[in-house]
């Protein structure tokens, strides 16, 4: 598969919900600034014109200064965490796993993605019908530990029963390649999310599978920060619900009638044993 290796050399490198009341004493003594990051956040340009309304919104009911911190890569918020780089990071499904093993971040609150579903789609003219027709067949998916555009894909094939290692060939693309890529007919089937199938496929070529509802995003406080501020944030965040849900959701579709819930660690094992069907599970053991 191609680029595996990355995913591998980035983990080894990491490797070295009620509400309650906080006191005026522990509000006065927590710190005046938390660094904030996203993990598909690359750019200060493109976490200021899809989060900037969110993280004015986070700085005000928390009465604090919220600063935005940018990521090399999507995976790159675990390492961030453990060196004490962020504080506060909003990760997907694929994150969060890598990030609660691999360091001692605490969950804080779950944000849902009401239409977050991996879709399987193949050629108009296709004879594969259905999963179990992949075997000894090529397929382009997105990146390299995407929750939408690689892990949850996986899933799919090892419910079908076929092993993504070895009963298909698998090609990581992007986004825009791996659309690119079934369109023209260099491969026999495109993987990836369903907005992505939306919007650019515009369901012009027909799908095959889809999965179940994938898990929630998640907010991820680092050990930077005293648990008596990791609760103080998680009960003025469901306080404040919302408000934040309005801000996150002005300018980033994904987050569009989405809802805060309680963090369970269970939701996220179809991502680890997608990790695992990969050769992946030394890193994402808990």
């Amino acid at each position: 598969m191609n680029r595996r290796f990355f995913i591998g050399n980035l983990l080894l490198f990491v490797t070295g919900c009620t509400a309650t009341q906080v006191s005026n004493s522990v509000k006065s003594d927590r710190i005046a600034k938390i660094r904030f990051a996203i993990a598909d956040g690359s750019t200060l340009e493109s976490l200021t014109a899809n989060y900037e309304m969110f993280r004015v919104a986070l700085a005000e009911i928390l009465e604090m200064a919220v600063e935005f911190v940018t990521l090399k890569s999507q995976v790159a918020g675990a390492i961030a965490l453990k060196q004490g780089q962020v504080d506060f990071l909003l990760a997907g499904p694929s994150e969060y796993v890598i990030a609660r093993s691999r360091t001692n971040a605490v969950a804080v609150i779950a944000i849902t993605r009401p239409n977050y579903y991996s879709i399987i789609a193949v050629s108009p003219n296709s004879e594969i019908k259905t999963v179990a027709d992949l075997r000894g067949k090529t397929i382009a998916m997105s990146d390299i530990g995407s929750t939408s555009g690689h892990l949850g894909p996986t899933q799919i094939l090892i419910e079908a029963g076929l092993d993504p290692k070895t009963d298909v060939k698998i090609q990581m693309l992007g986004d825009e390649g791996s659309v690119a890529a079934l369109q023209k007919g260099e491969v026999d089937a495109w993987a990836g999310s369903t907005s992505n199938y939306q919007e650019i496929l515009q369901g012009k070529f027909p799908t095959i599978a889809k999965s179940a509802l994938l898990p929630s995003d998640v907010f991820l406080a680092g050990s930077s920060l005293e648990p008596a501020t990791v609760e103080f944030i998680r009960s003025r965040m469901i306080q404040h619900e919302n408000k934040l849900i309005q801000a996150i959701s002005a300018r980033t579709k994904k987050y569009r009638g989405s809802t805060f819930k309680v963090v369970r660690d269970s939701d996220y094992n179809l991502i680890r044993k997608a990790y695992q069907a990969i050769g992946q599970d030394d890193f994402i053991v808990n």
